[in-house]
């Protein structure tokens, strides 16, 4: 046993724990000089694999550290063996050797991944496939020796999970495509596309990309791991369930195809993951190209959402949470969609309930949280009246709870001259002091100014 541990990642225990200190390249998932060296020619006892991506670089100490790494800051769940990611390092410095002969040998076996369900932003509910915390590791390495050698071969159209690539740079290049004159979508949204992908045809794709027979096994077995859910294993004929590492790269290699005949007819296209809008002069135009992409999504054994999809003018219509609008300067904006602004009111109204029991101080910290995340994401809409009418309504949700929690006339009476307020004014504003939601207005907001939220931590939504 003792021969294994010392076989782990770096050989010795003070070279792993060294190792382990080693900080990820921040630029993207993959190390970006991972490529060039060890894309080189490569042969075993089974023949030539040819060039390009195989096992020897994926089970390379330097890129399992790196995985590892990623994995641990990452954090998340357990999977169905119940493996934290920080019992990680022990447990491959104990059985990394065994894991990869294994590997080399094309015999690894994945763990089923764990299902969990996360509510929908629209309603509903969302799959989630948990993989062990291993086999996050090993999807990680795979994915930082794959993207690399497959993510430049991509369509220039295509923004979802690729390195340097973000949502924000999807809605700029529609807007840019509405600014030019193209003010009809064909909008499409693939109907449970992680659920649905076809693994024969997925394969067929890999298989292009990929000449190592033993990481092209590995990559079905991922594919065709069980999934457990209420402690019951059942097989997995289709679909990449989101919550591996490896599933973004996979949907992005499928649906690629339909990128390259969308550019190869120069249409003027935005893709992130299984949202594609394609955007057109004419109705007529948009509604032939809706008919060529349910042929080719077709082609691909994935079913067009009718409920989601359309041919429709582009005012109006989100796309990732934004939607775009006419100014009178004739110039297109980009502004928060009302579904995610309605959305985004629900949020604060769970987060700021007058009987949760907490003090202003833990509200607004609980909030902030949640509010700067929102803002980093929307920092790209134009439209400062409607966030600043927004940072109003959430300031006086807070001054209803203030209000609350002083309770009676006196406390009341006490505060609001404490803040400035005349005895007259501060008798006025205690007079009907049940109506939290009536009098957090007008004289309140005299009293408890805004610069007391900011001073508590409350982000602005239109700073």
């Amino acid at each position: 046993m003792e021969s294994e541990t010392n076989a782990s990642l770096g050989g010795k225990r003070p070279q792993m724990s060294r190792q382990l200190e080693l900080r990820l390249d921040e630029r993207g998932e993959a190390p970006q000089t991972w490529q060039s060296e060890e894309e080189q020619p490569a042969t075993s006892e089974n023949g030539r694999f040819g060039t390009g991506p195989r096992m020897e670089a994926v089970v390379h100490p330097r890129n399992i550290r790196a995985a590892l790494e990623r994995v641990r800051k990452n954090k998340g769940s357990p999977g169905e063996d119940g493996m934290t990611v920080e019992e990680l390092p022990t447990y491959l410095h104990a059985h990394w050797e065994t894991i990869r002969m294994q590997l080399l040998a094309g015999h690894y076996q994945p763990r089923a991944v764990l299902r969990r369900q996360i509510p929908k932003s629209g309603g509903g509910l969302r799959d989630l496939g948990i993989p062990c915390a291993i086999d996050r590791v090993i999807q990680q390495a795979i994915l930082q020796v794959l993207q690399p050698h497959i993510d430049p071969t991509f369509s220039r159209h295509s923004y979802g999970f690729r390195p340097g690539r973000s949502a924000h740079g999807a809605i700029c290049a529609a807007q840019r495509y509405i600014q030019g004159g193209r003010t009809y979508v064909a909008d499409v949204d693939l109907e449970k596309f992680f659920d649905r992908v076809n693994h024969d045809v997925l394969m067929g794709r890999m298989a292009k990309r990929i000449a190592d027979p033993r990481l092209l096994g590995l990559i079905r077995r991922y594919l065709e791991a069980g999934v457990m859910a209420h402690g019951v294993v059942t097989e997995r004929h289709e679909g990449t369930p989101q919550g591996g590492p490896l599933s973004p790269l996979l949907a992005n290699v499928l649906l690629d195809e339909v990128d390259q005949e969308l550019e190869q007819r120069g249409h003027a296209f935005v893709r992130y993951a299984d949202d594609c809008n394609v955007y057109l002069h004419s109705r007529r135009a948009a509604l032939r190209v809706m008919q060529l992409l349910e042929r080719l999504y077709g082609s691909l054994r994935l079913r067009i959402n009718e409920t989601k999809s359309a041919v429709a003018p582009v005012w109006g219509r989100k796309f990732l949470g934004y939607c775009f609008r006419k100014a009178r300067n004739g110039a297109v904006q980009r502004a928060v969609a009302p579904k995610a602004l309605a959305l985004l009111k629900e949020k604060v109204r769970e987060k700021t309930s007058r009987a949760c029991g907490r003090s202003i101080q833990a509200t607004v910290t609980l909030l902030a949280e949640f509010l700067r995340g929102w803002k980093a994401y929307f920092r790209l809409a134009e439209q400062r009246s409607v966030l600043e009418e927004t940072d109003g309504w959430i300031r006086r949700r807070l001054r209803a709870i203030m209000l609350k929690q002083w309770k009676n006339g006196p406390t009341i009476y006490r505060q609001l001259k404490r803040r400035g307020l005349s005895d007259e004014e501060a008798r006025q504003a205690t007079g009907n002091r049940r109506s939290w939601w009536k009098q957090s207005r007008k004289l309140v907001n005299k009293a408890i100014r805004n610069r007391e939220f900011d001073q508590l931590g409350l982000p602005r939504l239109a700073a």
